[in-house]
């Protein structure tokens, strides 16, 4: 039995459906108020628990033989130390704590390109450089060094096999929670988004980050981290793909990077203040303007990791939207 934890997200649902897709028993371990849409119709079992609580995570652990830890907090928002620290860091603890009681052969534990040392522009960010909470940009990254390090200690620490793998900006269908980059795409088809700013990111599909999870299970080596990464991805370049995709014309004007983030600062509170999903904040600044230059090579070479074109994965995303009724179809 294979239990996946956050089975609801948008990569946990995606990997829940690969590995039925391959035959395997899935067992979903999810928040008792969770949105369930995301396995509806699926050969799944359905298990309620919380990783902050370990005699859950126990129980529902129990004849698991792979357990992918997905569940966690994502967010670009600030002042959210604390509760990232209760969940991503805490959750990986009690995590790593009822594998071990459960016997579990396997734990593979999605992390975070972000919880990597930030290199020099023009040196690719892979697996040589450190998980280090205090050269890392943002409370989320943070929370994923510190996770990780902690997880990394508990195999050292003997009766406990794991395997770590790091994505980069998940994007694909099944965006049924509206992630940050979903959330930009449906504000760029609503006509919300009169300009942009320069910058870059590495974006990966769903779909071949929920394979390279499954190819950690199987062919990772113990105490070992993977970089999953798709193609580095101009803010411009998007903006055109998007407009293609979607029909309405990107933003021509630039707003310099200066100026964007100071308005970012404010844009925290207004999001917070309207509940909505931030598009941008001072921290999606600051990570477009970082070293986006990212290296899967390792994964490549001893996974057999792969991703499809950057273009196809945001059109999916689009049409997945379309079919969901959350966007309009092309008139």
């Amino acid at each position: 039995m294979i239990v996946v934890t956050g089975a609801t997200g948008h990569v946990g649902n995606a990997l829940v459906r690969h590995l039925i897709s391959g035959g395997q028993a899935v067992c979903a371990l999810v928040l008792p108020d969770d949105d369930l849409r995301p396995l509806a119709g699926l050969d799944v079992d359905i298990v309620y628990g919380d990783v902050t609580d370990l005699a859950s995570l126990e129980s529902a652990f129990a004849g698991a033989d792979i357990v992918f830890h997905l569940a966690g907090i994502v967010t670009i928002m600030p002042g959210m130390e604390k509760v990232l620290q209760r969940v991503n860091v805490g959750g990986v603890r009690n995590v790593a704590a009822a594998c071990r009681a459960a016997g579990v052969r396997r734990l593979v534990y999605t992390s975070s390109v972000h919880a990597i040392a930030e290199p020099p522009p023009g040196t690719a960010i892979d697996e040589s450089q450190p998980f280090d909470p205090d050269r890392v940009l943002g409370d989320y990254a943070r929370s994923k060094a510190r996770a990780t390090l902690l997880l990394l200690e508990e195999v050292g620490k003997g009766g406990l096999d794991a395997v770590i793998c790091c994505p980069t900006g998940i994007i694909g269908p099944g965006d049924y929670g509206i992630s940050n980059v979903g959330q930009l795409i449906l504000d760029f088809a609503s006509g919300h988004l009169k300009s942009y700013v320069s910058g870059a990111y590495d974006f990966v599909d769903v779909r071949d980050v929920a394979r390279g999870l499954s190819l950690a299970a199987e062919k990772g080596l113990k105490g070992r981290h993977y970089v999953l990464s798709g193609a580095q991805v101009q803010v411009l370049e998007l903006m055109r793909e998007l407009e293609k995709d979607i029909g309405h014309p990107a933003p021509t004007y630039r707003i310099p990077s200066a100026i964007a983030r100071a308005a970012g600062v404010l844009a925290s509170v207004y999001y917070r203040l309207l509940r909505r999903r931030p598009v941008f904040t001072a921290y999606s600044i600051d990570v477009l303007r970082s070293n986006s230059q990212v290296s899967s090579a390792r994964a490549r070479q001893e996974l057999g990791f792969n991703s499809r074109p950057w273009q196809e994965s945001i059109r999916d995303h689009v049409e997945w939207f379309r079919a969901q009724g959350i966007l309009p179809g092309r008139g």
